[in-house]
């Protein structure tokens, strides 16, 4: 009853504009206004790798990755960085939040309600946390001023505003390092962590997307260029960082992360919007200022998952503190994996036998046609799926849980090891590639991604490919964009008049095999024994020969409902109800016309999230009162219940992970939506379903189909990212019967 109290009395206060000892107007100088880290207007326009940083010359960096050819062996060098006697406040936690706010709070309030929860628990003299807002068109407070950068203390369950600044994009690096400058010089502490909050989308996007700035983000470089120029000044690693926002616990940034921090928390899955919990995370430090940044660790993952059982939504939940001091170990162990992976998988059966079984690792963010991809795989599943093709598995898998110092997972996530990393399962463009070559921590694996993504382009032939892109002369790989290029004589990195623009050029030059490529829907790869057909039994099948086995990746069933004009194909999407399998190569259609709908009888647009022995997760999209989204639905078949797990958004067009899972409820409004074509133009567009209210509680059918006309395929997905689309068989539904037909 307390904390309910105290939140009602603080967001009074936020709403009327009072904070710290007095009441603010606008007009009011903030104490410390234009103080250290002053940013003004300008901002210098970012670069293909980031933001200039006005320098000429090789750049500084904090972390050194590299590999010899004749060896193999990874080697690493960082930044060295005192990380002993702590200078300031002793005995206390100083928490920095970089509070991004965007739609999270311009919709809905999410970060004034976190405000309200640093308050409530900034108890005692042992903690404080220091916080800069910006990042949202509004904010739902009459306290904190959108047209700003404002810097807040939240210490003894008081708010005050301490400086503000001009208005920059929170997914600039300047702005991140201007802040964590400021904040270490005016608040260090003996115990600092940073917390990036705002929306994530793995490593290949990034994290806090500015809905002011044109929803600009920080690249995983920007954030190592931020704090490479922040640590390097206060000569010590801060104790955490970690991220309030979804799908950042990857291996790529852990590696940039461990150069400058102890420890990471991070989650490997999307978040809720109500994120972390920070009434939980301030009482915890004032009540135990002495507690190390894995002890903090543990109380943010407890934390978090209780308050996700609180909104029933801790199925999909995750969170890791990860040991960073371990990082190194896994590079090195997982390069010499990778080395294994990619020499392996110049055999097509090798290959396809990994590529196969990476499709069934976890992933995370969706990865589906209509919530759109992170490509974001958990990394022990990825190393599980190579084992038989690479030595040194269990060494690596060791390696990777040396590094996971504690994690909590929902049930959706049961193998989730803690990390994930980028495998491309649908690749969104050359720009993502491009993007991943920056960070890759090995060349072996690039090579493995880029090999894979070349033959996408060449109808698997890639025969001829080597490695010798990422090696200079020398034998030797350096990490990042610039990598082995850096001693090549024809750049000069001293010279003040260098073309910067055409030597990215160059490079990405390099990537743009990808530019024009689109899948086929008839992958020359796929072939037959037994071409597709339909027997006199009535049952559709198929049989790949040997060398179709060896490049199929996936098989499933489409199906498409004729409109009632008989003038579009309207799609019902995926289903794995197949017989056969791997096994043999022959498949064969296992349809009995039943399907996932809506109580009043509407059949739903659905695709496969996630196929488990144990359940499988589908997504719908929709309009949910009005709004265009996806519904995410369970099947569990331990339990034999279809359920709705909630609604949601899915990645935008920045790669941006929408947080809330939309719990439906009575008076809620759905409106089914599906790709649909016209017989006569080809042309796509969406086609609208009939309006249902929910009455009570929010339910889902699996039944039979309704009376019509409706077409059935194959689909079968190759190793390098086409398919191939099989001939439709038609079947009529009538009267809860099916009926097959060639014609």
């Amino acid at each position: 009853m307390m904390k309910r109290i105290t939140a009602v009395l603080l967001a009074t206060l936020l709403a009327l504009g009072c904070v710290g000892c007095g009441w603010l107007d606008e007009e009011d100088e903030p104490a410390g206004g234009g103080g250290a880290g002053a940013s003004g207007s300008a901002e210098t326009p970012k670069t293909q790798q980031g933001e200039a940083n006005g320098s000429q010359g090789e750049p500084e960096q904090g972390l050194t990755l590299s590999v010899n050819r004749d060896t193999g062996a990874l080697s690493v060098k960082r930044m060295a960085l005192a990380d002993s006697a702590h200078k300031g406040d002793q005995g206390k936690w100083t928490i920095f939040v970089y509070l991004c706010g965007t739609d999270l709070e311009s919709e809905d309030a999410s970060a004034t309600d976190d405000l309200i929860e640093m308050c409530d628990g900034a108890t005692g003299d042992g903690v404080r946390f220091v916080v800069e807002t910006g990042g949202a068109e509004e904010w739902l407070n009459d306290t904190v001023d959108a047209s700003k950068l404002q810097r807040y203390l939240i210490e003894n369950e008081d708010i005050e505003l301490v400086d503000e600044q001009k208005r920059s994009g929170m997914g600039r690096e300047k702005t991140l390092a201007d802040f964590l400058s400021w904040g270490v010089e005016n608040y260090a502490s003996e115990h600092m962590g940073v917390i990036l909050w705002n929306h994530g989308g793995g490593c290949i996007t990034g994290v806090c997307f500015d809905e002011t700035d044109g929803d600009d983000g920080l690249t995983m470089r920007e954030l190592d260029g931020a704090l490479f120029s922040v640590c390097s000044d206060m000569d010590r690693k801060f104790d955490f960082i970690g991220f309030d926002a979804c799908l950042m616990s990857t291996l790529e940034t852990a590696n940039i992360l461990a150069t400058y921090a102890n420890y990471m928390v991070a989650s490997e899955e999307t978040e809720p919007g109500t994120g972390w919990d920070y009434v939980s995370i301030g009482r915890y430090l004032g009540a135990n200022p002495g507690a190390d940044a894995k002890q903090l660790g543990v109380v943010i993952c407890d934390s978090f998952l209780e308050s996700c059982k609180e909104i029933d939504d801790d199925d999909l939940c995750t969170l890791s503190v990860v040991d960073l001091s371990k990082i190194d170990a896994l590079l090195v162990a997982f390069n010499d994996f990778a080395h294994g992976m990619y020499d392996s998988a110049a055999d097509t059966a090798s290959c396809a036998d990994m590529v196969r079984s990476i499709g069934k690792a976890d992933n995370f963010g969706g990865n589906n046609r209509a919530e759109g991809y992170t490509n974001m795989v958990d990394m022990g599943g990825i190393i599980s799926a190579c084992s038989s093709y690479a030595d040194g598995a269990q060494a690596t898998l060791n390696a990777l849980k040396s590094c996971i110092a504690y994690s909590i997972s929902g049930s959706s996530h049961k193998t989730a090891s803690g990390l994930s990393m980028y495998y491309p399962l649908s690749v969104q463009g050359s720009d993502e590639l491009s993007v991943f070559s920056d960070i890759c921590p090995s060349p072996y694996y690039i090579s493995f991604v880029d090999r894979q993504s070349q033959s996408s382009v060449n109808a698997g032939a890639a025969d001829d490919y080597d490695d010798d892109f990422w090696f200079d002369d020398d034998g030797n790989w350096f990490w990042g964009l610039l990598g082995s290029w850096w001693d090549d004589e024809d750049y000069d990195w001293d010279d003040e008049d260098y073309d910067w623009d055409e030597y990215y050029e160059d490079y990405y030059d390099y990537w743009g095999y990808l530019d024009d490529y689109e899948q086929t829907g008839e992958s020359p790869l796929i072939t037959f024994s037994v071409e597709p057909h339909l027997d006199s039994s009535g049952s559709f099948w198929f049989e790949l020969d040997d060398e179709g086995y060896s490049y199929a990746a996936d098989v499933y069933g489409v199906v498409y409902e004729l409109s009632a004009d008989g003038e579009d194909l309207i799609e019902l999407g995926q289903t794995y109800d197949l017989n056969g399998g791997w096994d043999t190569g022959r498949f064969a259609d296992d349809f009995d016309g039943w399907w996932i709908s809506l109580p009043d009888g509407q059949n739903l647009a659905v695709y496969i999230v996630e196929d488990t022995e144990s359940y499988t997760i589908y997504t719908s999209p929709i309009e949910l009162n009005g709004e265009e989204t996806n519904l995410r639905l369970k099947l569990d078949y331990d339990k034999g219940t279809m359920t709705i797990e909630g609604a949601w958004d899915g990645i935008d067009e920045c790669g941006a992970s929408s947080r809330d899972i939309i719990k439906l409820k009575s008076g809620d409004v759905i409106t089914p939506l599906y790709y649909a074509y016209s017989l006569e133009t080809d042309d796509e567009f969406y086609y609208y379903g009939w309006e249902y209210t929910i009455r009570g509680t929010p339910e889902i059918c699996y039944d039979i189909m309704e009376d019509g006309d409706y077409l059935y395929a194959f689909c079968i997905d190759d190793i390098y990212g086409d398919y191939y689309m099989t001939d439709f068989v038609y079947f009529t539904v009538e009267d809860g019967e099916v009926y097959f037909t060639e014609d």
